[in-house]
């Protein structure tokens, strides 16, 4: 796993250096979720042309189902998928042979979401209601520490799972809270159409501080040269989109015309702040201490060793 930035820069510019054509490497991301603000790095890396510059080929694909794509990178039938910090814990756990390679935001976004009106004040009075998710295994195991700080367990809820559906699963009145909910996009969205939401923020109800957007690739392809220059050019990306915001949104709104409401304007704006600005850093305390954490509250019975599931690929050994 031990690369060396210097080289890597190298390389990726030996070919414009060169003059030479050459194919560009691809490489197929698998997000977590419909394209919005939150994947703003990953969709200027590409629109801005800083993909074609280290020579690649990038490809990101919106999941039918949230909860597959790290499954499917572990399976090898993807080069990285858009994750999650307690979901990556969760799944190495159970021996998926992921590992975390860059972070792209980092910041909890996950709250648990009701109607402004719910009679819902406290986690505590979430005791014998309805609360929907969309990703199993990785939400209701946040949840569940959350409840826990209220003496309840996930056996004084019940679980829903409505896919993609929070704020529509609230409005409907299907569920009484939603867990999964981003503060910077459903809360905008509930606000939007007039039915405005209040969120408990999980690192407020005992979930310590966490990356919530991170990357993945499968272990044995962590030294592979593409992904190197993957997250580089990821913060050229996060660089430029810092130096030219606006610029930047409307280069993010005009790949697709659906992008192009307030909705997105808005969590674009909430949204900035919480980008990694070291995409490739790893905070080792960050990873460990959750490690301890979900350990400690009984939702997963060891993990291995950090570096298996978590590197720098730039960090010398």
């Amino acid at each position: 796993m031990k690369l060396k930035l210097r080289a890597f820069l190298a390389a990726s510019f030996a070919v414009f250096l060169s003059g030479s054509a050459m194919a560009a490497d691809k490489v197929t991301v698998l997000l977590d979720w419909f394209v919005n603000p939150d994947h703003a790095t990953l969709v200027i890396a590409k629109e801005a042309g800083f993909f074609e510059k280290y020579g690649l080929d990038v490809e990101l694909i919106a999941p039918s189902d949230p909860s597959l794509p790290p499954k499917l990178v572990a399976a090898g039938q993807a080069d990285l998928a858009v994750s999650y910090q307690p979901q990556l814990h969760v799944q190495v756990a159970e021996g998926l042979p992921l590992v975390r390679i860059g972070t792209l935001v980092a910041t909890p976004l996950n709250s648990l979401v009701v109607l402004e009106d719910s009679p819902i004040k406290s986690i505590a009075d979430l005791k014998g209601r309805k609360v929907g998710f969309s990703v199993g295994g990785f939400e209701d195991t946040l949840l569940s520490a959350m409840l826990d700080q209220h003496g309840l367990t996930l056996k004084d809820i019940e679980l829903i799972n409505v896919n993609f559906s929070l704020s529509p699963s609230l409005f409907a009145g299907q569920v009484d809270a939603v867990i999964g909910a981003f503060r910077n996009f459903e809360l905008n969205q509930m606000d939007i159409e007039k039915r405005p939401g209040r969120a408990f923020y999980v690192e407020d109800e005992g979930v310590p501080a966490y990356d919530e957007l991170i990357l993945v690739a499968k272990s044995d392809r962590v030294g592979e040269e593409k992904l190197a220059k993957f997250m580089l050019a990821l913060q050229d990306a996060t660089n430029y989109m810092l130096n030219n915001n606006a610029k930047s949104l409307d280069m993010f709104i005009a790949t697709d015309k659906a992008l192009d409401n307030e909705l997105n304007r808005r969590a674009w704006v909430d949204t900035m702040p919480r980008f990694a600005l070291r995409p490739a850093a790893l905070d080792h305390g960050r990873y460990t201490r959750f490690a301890e954490f979900m350990i400690e509250n009984g939702m997963i019975k060891e993990t291995p060793a950090l570096e298996t599931y978590a590197v720098d690929i730039f960090a010398e050994k």
